[in-house]
């Protein structure tokens, strides 16, 4: 390759996308219209059975022990005991599990002296079913325990606070959502139309006659949507910081999010567009390809929320990895979870740039 052929092309191709008004309007300005109205809903505002992650650091006493019966006895949570070693909002931000239970020592002979004493609901604020039925579930089982210790006085009760940081809220985990929706919807549109249209106007074959190389063309355009990706990702998270008071952490590593997830939505938009035989065809194989992604990945509905075998399947999509990498670094700041979505999504952005320069010919066999 060329780095010089790879910038002539950068910049013819830079000039053309800046003069096109929609594509403009979908790469920049459609995400920016996404995260006010998403910030508005939320600034304004599957199973019955819910999984309670517990932490009970009361463990040798008898109302700890009853305590835990009656909330698996309202059929509302399940109860599932963790390690008293984690740290219980990292470990579910990471885990995408959406509520969880922390019981402090001294629980029993605070209950058993009548003694004001708090347990710990941590909460998912993008997952309204499962916090509801979890917060609803513990509060009616402490006030059965303090009905029957004192006829309805308070002695235990909840605080509660959101899973990552007591801080966080539903535009915090919305953010690197719309970044992953970004990511995957700008290239993969443009170059599934661009692959095909090109082709059918010869001008693939205009190119041919040309120094520039399959591999020059195609890095060029990764290039071209890095930057983009880059730029639409600080609107994003301005707008979310400035108007919402989003709590998001802006670092290097947020960095090869950035970079693979362009880099494999472009080469996957040209391997697309490179196997339809028509643009109209192209198109729909963009969108068979796009449109699950786009819902089911964790853009704007939490994975936890799917049933389990729709969960599996998510893990399955690459923008889920893009999507959960972003989490990870953005808002729970879980390196090792991170580094395993950015080994993911690296593996298959090759195979899928490999599998483009095969599919990809200047002219038509």
């Amino acid at each position: 390759m060329r780095p010089r052929r790879i910038v002539a092309d950068l910049k013819v191709f830079g000039r053309n996308y800046l003069r096109n008004a929609v594509g403009l309007f979908f790469s920049l300005i459609f995400p920016v219209i996404l995260i006010g109205l998403f910030g508005l809903i939320f600034s304004a505002g599957g199973a019955t059975t819910v999984t309670l992650y517990t932490q009970n650091f009361d463990a040798g006493s008898n109302v700890s022990a009853q305590f835990l019966s009656a909330l698996n006895a309202t059929g509302a949570v399940q109860v599932q005991l963790v390690g008293p070693t984690l740290n219980m909002s990292s470990w579910l931000g990471a885990n995408g599990h959406p509520v969880g239970l922390v019981i402090p020592s001294g629980l029993g002979s605070a209950y058993l002296a009548h003694r004001p004493f708090a347990v710990t609901l941590y909460t998912n604020p993008t997952d309204a079913a499962s916090s509801g039925i979890a917060y609803a579930a513990v509060n009616y089982v402490l006030t059965q325990f303090n009905l029957n210790a004192s006829h309805g006085s308070t002695i235990l009760f909840a605080t509660t606070a959101n899973v990552g940081s007591p801080l966080y809220k539903e535009i915090d985990y919305l953010v690197p959502g719309l970044i992953g929706f970004s990511i995957l919807t700008s290239p993969m549109f443009a170059m599934v139309d661009i692959s095909s249209t090109y082709r059918k106007e010869g001008l693939f074959r205009q190119l041919s006659l040309t120094p520039l190389t399959k591999g020059e063309w195609l890095t060029s355009k990764i290039i071209w949507y890095v930057l983009l990706t880059i730029l639409s990702a600080a609107l994003m998270i301005g707008m979310g910081v400035y108007y919402f008071g989003a709590h998001v952490t802006v670092s290097l590593e947020m960095l090869p999010f950035l970079v693979l997830g362009p880099f494999f939505f472009v080469s996957l938009g040209m391997f697309a567009g490179s196997i339809a035989r028509t643009p109209e065809s192209a198109a729909i194989i963009g969108n068979i390809i796009t449109f699950p992604m786009m819902f089911l990945s964790g853009t704007f509905f939490p994975v936890s929320l799917f049933p389990p075998g729709l969960q599996t399947f998510a893990r399955i999509l690459p923008l889920y990895y893009v999507i959960d990498g972003l989490n990870q670094v953005m808002l729970f700041h879980n390196l090792a979870a991170a580094a395993v979505d950015l080994a993911v999504i690296g593996a298959a952005s090759v195979v899928v740039f490999v599998l483009a320069i095969v599919a990809f010919q200047w002219r038509e066999r």
